[in-house]
């Protein structure tokens, strides 16, 4: 695995990222309004009521690169943060941009690359529509586009980044529940919190996609929770989807071998 698919940025540049606290995001959509407008996202006609919540984008997709999840919970009239027995969990998700990335390991055309901020970009000019990265995904984010089959999802403002200005979803939060910053201040800061939350009681409060070990390396976007990760939606532990294409493309290379040294000696018998 190369330097650049392991997620390190260029030399000299620390590895930008996100850092979503859900404890702050009061779910006023700011965030998908703003990065709609900045990338000029086309409207998604289907948005309708769910009937389960009062979220109307219900996930990720080629035309909502953010979605702010509103999760409805029963609890006790007793919860301090309960109002008539029900309580609010929200968060606004987006790509993992993870370190290892199996979306870049299936592409075949280079569409999808690694910036020099060690983010996850997709070049749609290059994107032939072969799907092969919407699977490889462990998080199901990058989706097709109906009317031509090129893949979308967040760049997290490449052209921001590069102008030296934060992503628009960032800019708009206006509870800085989306924070934008290195990875690495951005991991202490969440590290901080968690044991801030911890102190108040907050038992179920955890770090999803900060740990570099787990299986996709770490996320360059990671979150705050309140609640299992399941309960937003999100898989208990993601592993990068490639992790075992080397050892099945050396099984297969064994495998063809021995046909082939097989196919010989009955050709070679056959010919005696």
């Amino acid at each position: 695995m190369s330097t650049t698919q392991l997620g390190m940025p260029t030399i000299g540049v620390p590895r930008k990222g996100f850092f979503t606290d859900t404890s702050l995001c009061i779910g006023c959509k700011a965030c998908e309004v703003a990065c709609k407008e900045w990338n000029q996202i086309p409207a998604d006609t289907s948005l309708k009521l769910t009937g389960e919540s009062f979220d109307n984008t219900s996930s990720l997709g080629a035309d909502t690169w953010r979605h702010v999840a509103f999760i409805e919970q029963k609890v006790p009239a007793t919860d301090p943060s309960a109002h008539d027995g029900v309580k609010w969990l929200m968060s606004s998700d987006v790509c993992k941009h993870c370190t290892h990335a199996a979306c870049l390991d299936v592409c075949p055309t280079g569409a999808l690359f690694r910036t020099e901020h060690g983010t996850v970009v997709v070049q749609q000019d290059v994107c032939n529509g072969c799907g092969y990265c919407v699977s490889a995904c462990p998080y199901g984010v990058i989706d097709q586009r109906k009317e031509d089959g090129r893949v979308f999802k967040c760049t997290m403002c490449y052209d921001r980044l590069g102008a030296g200005e934060e992503p628009a979803c960032a800019k708009a939060c206006p509870t800085k529940s989306i924070q934008y910053g290195e990875l690495d201040e951005l991991r202490e800061r969440a590290d901080a919190r968690l044991e801030e939350l911890h102190e108040r009681g907050e038992e179920g409060a955890q770090l999803y996609g900060r740990d570099p070990e787990d299986g996709v390396g770490g996320d360059g976007a990671f979150f705050l929770l309140l609640d299992e990760p399941e309960t937003y939606g999100l898989p208990p532990d993601p592993i990068v989807t490639t992790r075992d294409l080397p050892a099945m493309w050396k099984r297969a290379a064994g495998a063809a071998a021995s046909l082939l040294a097989g196919a010989a000696l009955v050709f070679w018998g056959a010919r005696k």
